[in-house]
């Protein structure tokens, strides 16, 4: 017999990390809300008929959110043989208010009382027996990050799933909502087919107005008004709205379970500090926070793409694909007496190509490894909370930065992220803003350039990382000022956990997740796509084997050359590099691997640097990474942003966006650059700065023009 149990709980409680136990998935666990944004299944280990969900972390099942709306359709639409709810121990009482809607569904439920760990070292104590007995359902002592408890509390899920026990839990209110919620729920009973939902549960959403539970059930206008008549009886009483007496009701009887079950220690009163508050007051400080977190970024990419990801990825480059496939490929092909041509595309094109992009992977491996060390300690969701404060001066909302940290690894995940997000016009901001900060597949163009132009200085990647924020405050200011995206931005509110010492298992699942995606598409995508540079820089239009300048490629290239001259890299090669990497950004580094035979060099390698260099200045090096972090993104970020966005012309507006965004920075680093370093043109440089602010101005003169024309026409002026 198939068993489903769904795994429910607030963010941050440890719910995906029962979830990977369980499963033996590997998905990340993340210190924010959204990291989970749909619902995931895993079969149970050693027990394939029962099946573990993975829902998203919430607060509530008010479904004022995505996650809000996939958590409870699940639930009421699914109908899971059990519930495991997954409480934060150390934060109790914020916890229980999901607890107490999820009871009120009747699902039978287990209780994973997580983190407990936490609460013995601070010295408290819940008495689990009492509070299994006041909530009405079993309750499991569990730490899901030790691996304790887990097995136990999913025995007790089946437990009750195949005994079939509903939970009888009543919210305790005071008398005049018990009144209320007895006459709304005798309506339901009689007048409304409520479709096996508890009548209770029920009765509650009317009271609070619940428009999702209203529209399911097409309640008729007549019943509506009755209900309104006793709820609005309620709020005279009380004198407050339905949705606030609910709430202030729930916390109130959560305040008497925890008084009565929860037991604080001394030293875990008030007025005491933890080491988290300590280390609070130092990375969240109004004027250390932006300076820390610079150092740690610096340090991060210093490490990953300057010394140690250097070292590791210069054996790869020299050794493994320089000598050992490339030479041993090589003389295989020579032995089976292979044809040039298909020698010229096995070692040239193939190894090439992908060895180049594969070369990077010690670097991305050694980065996401670093990321997943600060994300998992707890002290990027500090960064998140002080890009709020910054974000929110400038019109942005704080909930933003957490799709762009997601975006490091990849754009897809990042934009799909931006589901958390309650406010529609923040949201498609946010689509149009989150691919500028570099993914995984953008590392490799940093490494290359900072390699061969730069000298592996250690300044490069950090730069390009801040000028991708700058560039995302710069473009939210504007587009705030535009009338797609006026208004407000809604409320950030997130938990920041304790501080704690990485899982060396999480790290690991974290740095495979996202080094794997890369690794994948260098084996597909890019597979292919070097096949098909390779041919087309191979042959020209005759199809007959020729120099790369007489080539199909180069043709194209002088064609869409030009466009990119004014940024500095208006040669062939740069320019197809560049639309290359709209299927995928690797395919950058993959073209310039095929066109100068990378494959056997390293970044400092002389020949490398010679070929690249002679194209490009250190200031039109930076235009082409500029250009290429900021652009439109791959095509599978492409398919992403439709998905999210809900149609082809939003999809189009973004893509012009982050391009003409992209080709204005781009234009201002090489025209200005050149002028104060390389005696280029100062009226060139004039130009493009008033150039760039005419279009600016233009926007935003014309988006005003536009409200004000609106404000006019509803005036009927």
């Amino acid at each position: 017999m198939s068993i489903k149990i769904g795994l429910a709980g607030n963010p941050n409680c440890g719910k995906t990390t029962m979830f990977n136990e369980l499963t033996g998935s590997s998905q990340y666990v993340g210190n924010w809300p959204g990291v989970t944004v749909e619902k995931k299944g895993g079969k149970l280990k050693g027990n394939k008929d029962v099946e573990i969900v993975d829902l998203p972390g919430i607060y509530s099942l008010s479904p004022y959110t995505l996650e809000e709306v996939v958590t409870r359709d699940f639930m009421i639409n699914d109908k899971p043989d059990a519930i495991i709810n997954i409480v934060d121990a150390s934060n109790i009482e914020r916890n229980l208010y999901l607890t107490t809607q999820i009871l009120e569904l009747g699902i039978p439920t287990v209780i994973a009382l997580n983190m407990m760990d936490i609460v013995k070292k601070n010295g408290d104590k819940i008495d689990v027996d009492k509070l299994s007995k006041l909530l009405g359902c079993p309750v499991v002592e569990t730490s899901a990050i030790k691996g304790n408890g887990i097995k136990a509390a999913v025995e007790k899920a089946i437990e009750v799933a195949n005994i079939k026990k509903k939970v009888d839990f009543k919210l305790s209110v005071c008398d005049e909502c018990k009144e209320v919620i007895e006459g709304i729920e005798k309506i339901i009973i009689k007048s409304i087919p409520h479709k096996g939902m508890e009548t209770r549960w029920l009765a509650i959403k009317f009271f609070e107005g619940d428009q999702n539970v209203i529209k399911k059930l097409k309640i008729s206008s007549t019943i509506l008004a009755e209900i309104k008549v006793l709820t609005k009886k309620c709020e005279s009483k009380l004198d407050d709205d339905s949705e606030s007496i609910i709430t202030g009701e729930r916390y109130a009887f959560i305040g008497d379970i925890v008084s009565s079950t929860v037991k604080k220690s001394k030293a875990s009163g008030r007025g005491n500090e933890t080491t988290s508050d300590k280390i609070d007051k130092i990375v969240t400080n109004r004027f250390l926070a932006l300076p820390i977190f610079a150092i740690i970024m610096w340090g991060i990419y210093y490490i990953a793409v300057s010394s140690l990801g250097a070292i590791a990825t210069d054996w790869t480059n020299d050794i493994l694909f320089g000598e050992i496939v490339s030479g041993n490929v090589s003389s295989w092909l020579e032995i089976a007496g292979v044809a040039g041509w298909l020698q010229g595309l096995i070692i040239d094109g193939v190894i090439g190509g992908v060895g180049a992009v594969l070369g990077f992977v010690p670097q991305i491996m050694i980065l996401f490894f670093l990321l997943a060390i600060i994300e998992d300690c707890g002290y990027m969701a500090r960064v998140a909370f002080v890009m709020d404060r910054i974000f929110r001066k400038f019109g942005l909302s704080g909930k933003a930065f957490i799709p762009m940290i997601i975006s490091s690894g990849c754009g897809v995940p990042g934009i799909m992220a931006t589901r958390t997000m309650e406010n529609d016009r923040d949201r498609k901001m946010t689509i149009m803003l989150t691919t500028f900060i570099p993914c995984s597949a953008k590392i490799p163009i940093i490494a290359l350039f900072g390699g061969a132009i730069f000298g592996g200085a250690s300044w490069v990647a950090p730069s390009v990382y801040f000028l991708s924020i700058i560039m995302i405050i710069i473009c939210g200011i504007i587009l705030k000022k535009t009338k797609l995206f006026a208004g407000e931005p809604s409320p950030f509110v997130m938990e920041l956990p304790q501080y704690h010492i990485p899982s060396f298992k999480g790290v690991l699942i974290h740095m495979w997740e996202r080094g794997k995606a890369f690794i994948i598409k260098a084996g597909t995508i890019i597979f292919v796509a070097c096949g098909v540079i390779w041919f087309l820089q191979s042959f020209n239009w005759s199809l007959d084997m020729v120099d790369a300048g007489e080539s199909i490629l180069a043709s194209i290239g002088n064609i869409i050359a030009p466009i990119f001259a004014p940024l500095g890299f208006g040669n062939w090669q740069s320019a197809v590099a560049t639309v290359t990497g709209l299927v995928a950004k690797e395919n950058v580094v993959a073209t310039f691997g095929i066109l100068f035979g990378i494959v056997d060099a390293t970044e400092q390698d002389p020949a490398l640097i010679q070929n690249v260099a002679g194209m490009f200045t250190t200031v039109s090096a930076f235009s082409f990474i500029a250009f290429n972090m900021l652009c439109a993104p791959c095509f599978a970020a492409i398919g992403a942003i439709k998905r999210e966005m809900g149609s082809w012309k939003w999809t189009w507006i973004t893509i012009g966006f982050q391009t003409c965004t992209a080709y204005m920075v781009a234009l201002l680093i090489n025209q200005i650059g050149s002028a104060i370093f390389y005696d280029g043109s100062v009226i060139g440089a004039v130009s493009s700065v008033l150039i760039v602010v005419g279009i600016v101005s233009l926007v935003l003169t014309s988006s005003k023009r536009s409200v004000q024309n609106k404000v006019g026409a509803d005036l009927g002026v």
